[in-house]
């Protein structure tokens, strides 16, 4: 019996998901309104939710300077594609019902307005992002995980600087932000991309938190070779990894589709 040898090439070369291509821009629109309700059903089974705080935006396809966010005072767990809101950056209602989020909106609007390549940004209050954002210091690329971010995010202090323009500003170059003593912020080119990074944030961000505890010094990934690891998380795997988790929520709560 002979055993054949796969080399990296070949394997390269195996199909993968790709990115959906859109006829219309009503298309378009749903696709990003529909993962974008998938991101809020998701994060209300982690325990991302606190009370009436987070959000998370869609920048509008077509119309770029508009996007869609969650209204205020609604539970994540109850979020549909139909129940999102339409605004612009002046904060007018432009579609949809419901309370305009007060606190979203500013945040969204700065990041969207000055980051023309960002589609989505996600800001939650979770556990450990609020945890690991008191230390206010980066993460320190312990794991794969953690080297994806390595070097690709900042730390922010919203409560001296606000939620706004600096905001904005601080994002160039950056996946994502820790805000000191308030929590974690990612930004994608698309919602995927940005949900998932989240996601991974929240896990990493956990990570850390723990190894504080061990009180030992940890062995961090060498600086060429997590350089390397952050500069191949392109666009393309963020989306690819929220997949999964995608097919999995709408199978499980397929009202979100709505």
């Amino acid at each position: 019996m002979t055993h054949e040898t796969i080399t990296f090439a070949e394997t390269a070369a195996f199909d993968r998901p790709a990115k959906p291509v859109f006829d219309t821009w009503d298309d378009e629109r749903q696709y990003r309104k529909q993962r974008l309700a998938a991101a809020f059903r998701l994060f209300a089974k982690y325990g991302f939710d606190e009370g009436v705080m987070g959000h998370i935006s869609a920048r509008d396809p077509e119309k770029v300077d508009e996007f869609w966010i969650n209204p205020f005072a609604v539970s994540f767990d109850r979020i549909t594609a139909s129940s999102l809101i339409r605004t612009n950056y002046r904060g007018e209602r432009l579609d949809g019902s419901g309370y305009l989020h007060p606190g979203g909106i500013p945040l969204h609007a700065a990041i969207l307005a000055s980051q023309p390549d960002v589609v989505s940004a996600v800001h939650t209050h979770s556990q450990f992002g609020k945890v690991w954002s008191s230390v206010a210091a980066e993460i320190v690329p312990v794991s794969n995980e953690a080297a994806v971010f390595y070097r690709r995010h900042a730390i922010y202090d919203s409560h001296a600087n606000g939620e706004g323009r600096l905001l904005g500003d601080a994002l160039a170059g950056n996946k994502a932000l820790i805000m000191k003593n308030h929590g974690i912020l990612t930004v994608g080119q698309s919602v995927d991309e940005a949900a998932y990074l989240f996601i991974s944030l929240e896990k990493v961000c956990r990570e850390q938190v723990r190894i504080l505890s061990m009180n030992v010094a940890p062995q961090a990934i060498p600086h060429e070779r997590a350089e390397a690891m952050a500069a191949r998380q392109q666009p393309y795997n963020g989306w690819l990894n929220f997949q999964p988790l995608y097919t999995s929520i709408v199978a499980e709560q397929p009202d979100l589709l709505d």
